[in-house]
């Protein structure tokens, strides 16, 4: 099943309960059609943001020592929670219901063509603040609906090789880029380690956003194979994250650009984000499913790929 038939589902039921519990008010406690709409979306949106909460819980117990410099206090935490808990509701309930996967060919583009490798669970409607700033820059850029969504991270190489040539071969580019979120972040090394001798040749920088490459606690909660490869037991990744680590050479983390937050929901320890021999670029204040929209982390991923462009060195 695919991340859009899925979320529809999911949409589905949630739809039936605000209407039930709206049902309820207004035939039980008398109250107004208007009160009693707002009784049954409400009681939705709290549920959703109790499952919200409960990540941040969960990835406390997991989670790394957060540096002096990026401490927050109780107003900052509150908008952590609002801005995570804000772009959550957009993905899931506006942006990736209705998305499929899809290439924008810009003639006279300028800059490197990027791929766009969404996380776990996801599509490629988690990029559409990254795709309207792409637009603006008029960088040509393509995005994979990786599927099934519970499938093997090994699997999901094949979809984005056929991607990588596709958008090679429509805009005629011999090189590009790759940004990816979360487990995409992992699909995109799984594809270079599988593609080796074409990968380190085709691809000129992976910048990764959130990104367990070594492991996450939250993962042995969650459910499929791909959920099992994210892992982490014990202070220590999975077996199927560490041989992926010892297959890379100091040449391919070369390539990598590790964009992470100290403050992140699911990936934790947050630390296992940070990737040796790669550009890791640590941030704060920021959640998940956040990284994708949040203005900051749109800068530092636009900034990289201007660097590729330019060829300009960036330095942490």
């Amino acid at each position: 099943m695919s991340a859009r038939r899925l979320l529809q589902i999911v949409l589905l039921v949630q739809a039936c309960a605000a209407l039930a519990i709206g049902l309820a008010g207004w035939y039980w406690l008398d109250l107004q059609p208007l009160a009693a709409v707002a009784l049954g979306l409400g009681s939705v949106a709290l549920v959703r943001l109790a499952i919200n909460m409960n990540n941040f819980l969960l990835a406390a117990f997991f989670a790394s020592p957060t540096p002096p410099e990026f401490a927050l206090g109780p107003r900052q935490r509150l908008r952590l929670l609002a801005e995570e808990f804000g772009a959550s509701m957009a993905a899931t309930s506006w942006a990736m219901p209705r998305a499929c996967e899809g290439m924008r060919v810009l003639d006279g583009g300028a800059g490197v063509p990027v791929l766009l490798v969404h996380g776990y669970g996801c599509n490629s409607g988690y990029w559409a603040h990254l795709a309207r700033r792409l637009e603006r820059a008029r960088i040509s850029h393509a995005t994979v609906d990786l599927v099934p969504v519970a499938g093997d991270i090994e699997h999901y190489t094949a979809q984005v090789e056929r991607a990588i040539e596709t958008l090679r071969a429509r805009t005629g580019a011999a090189k590009v880029a790759i940004v990816a979120h979360s487990m995409g972040g992992l699909v995109a090394r799984a594809w270079m380690r599988r593609y080796e001798e074409q990968g380190e040749g085709r691809v000129l920088r992976v910048i990764t956003l959130g990104t367990p490459h070594f492991g996450t606690g939250l993962a042995n909660f969650g459910l499929g194979v791909n959920a099992a490869q994210m892992r982490r037991r014990g202070g220590q990744p999975c077996a199927w994250l560490r041989d992926l680590a010892a297959s890379e050479s100091p040449r391919r983390r070369a390539l990598f650009t590790s964009i992470y937050s100290h403050h992140d929901n699911i990936i934790s320890p947050q630390t296992a984000s940070q990737l040796p021999g790669a550009r890791n670029r640590a941030f704060g204040g920021i959640g998940h499913v956040a990284l994708g929209s949040n203005p900051r982390i749109l800068d530092a991923v636009m900034l990289e790929l201007a660097a590729l462009k330019t060829g300009d060195p960036l330095r942490a």
